[in-house]
Formats: structure tokens, sequence, C-alpha cells
């Protein structure tokens, strides 16, 4: 193969592949089997994508050193996909640290937020911010996320809860989309919670006449590019005829649905969302049963986020039977000011104690079907020819130390690619073949 290529991965200890047969997702069978390459290469081509996969010695045959911008020697190192963090809030103002403390002393999450804490203090936080301080905070957590190994992430709106905020904080969504390395997913959560002062009902409304139309009219002036519309369907939030209207509003412009559902209360949001024909569904801690088979059968992913149950002391999400039942499982962070945490490693770890899922299931839920829930499996996800070229090195012979290793990524990740580039390269990174 002739031609200039970007980058060369030399002969990984382990290429964990995650696919290898193009699939879009994988259920629970199919992550049992994780497509993992021993004394194997990859090449990243100009153009960001990757171009080969396979045992060394075949690579560089195809290949002349001559041909690379940069090779890394991956000897006794283990090569994977780029994380996708398929649930994020990271665009806020202000700081709930406070709250913490409250939580810990016993109240619950909606008795802070009946309280005037929670979303309605951060959205008083947010409307005061300007586009650039919000920008700067934004860019400071991608980076974090990225360091993490995270090179995929969905980053939503819904701090603002008028329709001035929230675009302000969509628009510096997309700032970040174009001028920032880490790949993102942006979502309209508008319906995040009831704003001050307004019904339910004429929450509802509003958005239906004023934000959705309007980002219809951005979006088809170029100027901001949504992916996603999200409602928090909770008791005492929007209740299921108003994110049912909400979410076929926001279909009917070409956004993905990707909502919160079944979180606090059983609200049937799985239920609904398989009618809806969503492409994901995040939380599902009260699933019901009839809910689970649904969103099995209509290819609905569940992003289930073991953070949030681990800080609110929530009963955990039911990602054995969701498994068993042929759900498409994905993992996300959640982070926000409420559950502050950028590092997807740690998320795999806590579904694997907390949620009982398996090492593979929780690197597929991170990876593939992350990108799948968020409409990107595609292009990211696994390490097949075509797919972008989004890459973790860790220095380690065993890509399971990932998840092994509670906080351990900081001293593992030895590099962060995106599109065959070097984004962030770890000169401290420890050995950690010997421990």
């Amino acid at each position: 193969m002739a031609g200039r290529q970007r980058l060369l991965l030399d002969n990984a200890e382990q290429l964990v592949l995650v696919c290898g047969r193009r699939q879009p997702f994988l259920r629970r069978a199919g992550a049992a089997e994780l497509a993992v390459l021993r004394g194997a290469s990859l090449v990243v081509g100009l153009d960001g994508c990757i171009k080969a996969v396979g045992q060394a010695d075949v690579i560089r045959n195809q290949f002349s050193e001559a041909t690379f911008e940069r090779i890394i020697d991956c000897s006794g190192k283990c090569v994977l996909p780029g994380l996708v963090d398929a649930h994020t809030h990271p665009v806020w103002a202000g700081d709930r640290v406070h709250e913490f403390a409250m939580k810990l002393a016993g109240a619950s999450y909606m008795e802070i937020h009946q309280a005037g804490g929670g979303i309605h203090f951060t959205v008083e936080h947010t409307r005061k911010a300007t586009e650039d301080e919000l920008f700067t905070t934004l860019q400071h957590r991608l980076a974090r996320m990225l360091r993490a190994g995270s090179t995929l992430v969905e980053c939503k709106s819904g701090y603002g809860l008028n329709l001035e905020t929230e675009l302000k904080m969509l628009r510096v969504i997309e700032r970040a989309k174009k001028s920032m390395d880490i790949g993102v997913s942006s979502t309209y959560c508008g319906a995040h919670a009831v704003p001050k002062g307004k019904t339910a009902t004429e929450a509802t409304d509003d958005i239906l006449n004023n934000h959705l139309p309007k980002l219809k009219e951005l979006k088809l002036s170029g100027e901001i590019h949504v992916n996603n519309i999200d409602v928090f369907c909770e008791k005492g939030v929007f209740d299921l005829e108003s994110t049912r209207r909400i979410l076929q509003a926001g279909k009917d412009i070409g956004l993905q649905i990707n909502f919160h559902g079944d979180e606090l209360h059983p609200m049937k949001s799985a239920e609904l969302g398989a009618e809806l024909g969503a492409r994901a569904i995040s939380h599902l801690e009260e699933v019901s049963d009839e809910g689970i088979v649904a969103m099995a059968r209509a290819k609905c992913a569940a992003v289930l986020l073991p953070t949030t149950a681990y800080m609110l002391r929530l009963k955990q999400p039911q990602a054995t039977k969701m498994l068993e039942e042929g759900v498409i499982v994905a993992l996300g962070s959640d982070f926000n000011p409420n559950a502050y945490c950028f590092s997807m490693p740690m998320v795999m770890h806590l579904a694997c104690v907390n949620m009982k899922m398996s090492m593979n299931e929780a690197l597929a839920a991170a990876t593939i079907n992350a990108a799948y829930a968020l409409g990107k499996s595609d292009t990211h996800g696994s390490l097949e020819v075509g797919k972008q070229g989004d890459l973790l090195i860790i220095n380690s012979s065993r890509w399971e130390h990932l998840i092994y290793q509670f906080g351990g990524h900081e001293a593992l990740i030895n590099y962060v690619i995106v599109k065959g580039k070097v984004i962030y390269e770890n000169e401290r990174c420890e050995t950690m073949s010997s421990y």
C-alpha cells in the first residue's frame, strides 16, 4: 500500500479491537467474546482513519517505515479504542460542593431540589455567566476527560431553562466541537427542570413554541448543529405526556431522542422511549420489567450511570437483567455538579463492582455501545479499518488494568490519540507489567 501514513502503532501486546465485523453494537454474547489481537499493529492514515489492523509482521511487510509520520513502539503495551462517554452535563457555572455535605447528612436529591438547590442553584449561576466564562470552564473539563481516555463525549445543555441561556450553552458546546480535538455530540436539554415561576405545562409549551423552532432555524442557518434531544421525565418534573410531546417535536426536526428516564420513580419512560424510537435512555434505576423487554426489542440503548447511583445512594440499575434480556447497555459518567467524575475508567470499575457487569461488558459499554447510543458507532467505538483513529495506549500487558486499577488511569494511560494524532502523552507513565 503506497502513500504517506500518519501513524503506526507497532507490535502491541494486546490490540483490543472490541468488534471485528462492523457490528453497530454488542449485546451480552458479543461482549463475552471481545476481539483482541496479540502481537499486532495498527495504521492510521493522513485522513485520520484506520487503514490497516493485523499481525505486526504482516503490517511491516505491507508498509515501509519511511511511510509514517510517527511510529510508536507498543511492545508490552495495550492499544484500545478511545472511550466514549455517553452522558455528561459539562457546561455550567457555580459549585455545589456544599450540597455534598447535605447529601451525606441524609438529604435526598428531590429535597435539595425543592429547597432551591440542585439544578435551580446551577441555573441561577449559569444564567449570570458569560459565554466566554462557560467556554473556558468547558475546555478545562473536556481536557480532563480526554486525559482520562474519553475521545468522544456527549455534552448537554439544560442549566438555562430559558431560551437565551439554553442557546448560550449550545453555542459554547458548538465552539468546543469546532476548536477542540475531543469529539462532541451535543444535546438540547431545555426540559431538564421546570423553571421557577412556570408550571410543567407552561414550560412544555415554551419549549414547543419557542425553543425548538429557534433550534430548527439555527440548524438550517448552520450556526448550531444539535444532535440529540433530552427531557428529564420524572415525578414532579416532566410527566410522561409532556415528555412525549417534547421528544416527538424534537424528532420531527431531526434530533435523536436520548433522554433521562425512570431514575427516581417508575415512570414507564422505557416503554415510551421504545414506542418513539429513542436511540437511548439514561439512568433507568426504576425501570420496569416490561420496559426492559421493550428497549431490547426496539434496539434502544440503556445508558447506565453508576456514579449517580453511587453518589446519591440510589438503587443500582439492573445491568445484569438488562444484559440477560438483550438490551444494548452503554455507560456514561453523568459528569455534572451533582456527580463530579471525569473518568470513564472509574465508571467502568463502578459498573463492574456495583452493577455486577463483567470487564468485557463494561468495556463494550464504554466503547461501541456508548458510540451507538450517540448514533456514532459507524465511525467510533472499535478499532476497525475505515473508522476514526481514536485510540488509547496503556502501559500494561493486559487491557483489564484500565478497569482493575480504581483511580489508576493517570499513571496507566500512556497516550491518547485522536484521528491518528497524539493529543496527550504521559511522560511519567509507570510500567505496570511487573505489578
